[in-house]
This record gives structure tokens, sequence and C-alpha cells, in this order.
């Protein structure tokens, strides 16, 4: 096999990783929501964004912030295209074999420290504070949070799992 058709069969498996574990996380999402669960919606997140790219990078509260055309898109694309890059990081640190022989513990372990991310960079620039502290209930937020990194983790397992047998070799 060339080099080539090597890279392109590993970013297709990187993709296929991030996007199925995403898509993991979405699933839990909706369940939260069904149960009554306010969730953040991802048109929030594409609002930021979309702030970022007019030079404005923090909020006192995003969903006070003007919205922006096509938020709800972006936000889509953005959550999409993080999830691959969190996959991405994944592969980069526990090497190609990983993906093609995955186990539970990096992906969980992965999973949970990608919880950095809006613990520590989107909540307090989107106006929440750091970890939620800002909120009413900063304790539940934060829970929910690495719940739902947990559960993003998973997907990183599961998605490797499928994806392993979707892209042998």
């Amino acid at each position: 096999m060339n080099e080539w058709t090597e890279w392109s069969r590993e970013l297709a498996r990187v993709a296929w990783i991030g996007i199925g574990a995403t898509a993991v996380l979405d699933v839990w999402l909706a369940a939260l929501r069904r149960m009554g669960v306010t969730t953040q919606p991802l048109a929030l997140i594409g609002r930021w964004v979309g702030h970022m790219a007019r030079g404005r990078w923090c909020h006192d509260g995003i969903a006070k912030s003007a919205p922006v055309r096509g938020e709800g898109a972006l936000g889509w694309l953005m959550h999409y295209a993080t999830g691959v890059c969190f996959a991405a990081l994944l592969v980069l640190v526990t090497g190609r074999n990983w993906a093609a022989q995955p186990t539970v513990l990096p992906a969980l372990a992965a999973g949970i420290a990608t919880v950095a991310a809006p613990l520590l960079v989107m909540q307090p620039a989107m106006g929440s504070g750091v970890a939620a502290s800002r909120t009413a209930t900063p304790w539940r937020n934060r829970l929910r949070s690495v719940a739902n990194h947990a559960v993003f983790g998973a997907g990183l397992y599961l998605a490797a799992w499928a994806g392993s047998r979707a892209f042998p070799g």
C-alpha cells in the first residue's frame, strides 16, 4: 500500500471515530431532552464562533448576544469538527494501533479529558464563568458536562470498535 493510500485510510478512520463518537453524544443529549433535561442548543456555539470571526471572543451571556446568520448550521459543523479533532488527538496520543484494536480505558479517559474545553474555554467565553461558576447551579452543570464527555468517550470506543471492522488492517 502506498503512503497516500495509508494516510487516506487513517484520516478516514479518525473521521469515522470522531463523527461516530459525536453522534453517540447527540443520541445521549436527545434522550436527556426527551426526559426534560435542558441542554445547550448548538446554535449558541455557532453564534459564539460566528462572533469570533468578527473579533468578539467573549460574551456576558451568549444567548443575549446578537444572532449570527447560519448559527445553527455553524454550531452543528463546529460540534462535529471538534469531535473529529478530539478523535485525532486520541489516535495521536495512543497510536494508530489503538484505532485498529481499540480498548475502552483510553477512550473514556480521552472523553473525560475533553471536558476541559467547555469548562475552561467555552463556558467562560460564553458568559457562564470558569466551570459554570456564574450559573445558577454550577455543580449540577459541571457534573452534566463530565457525564456528557464520558458518553463522548464511550462513543470514541464504540466508533473505533465499529471502525476497526469497517476499516480492517
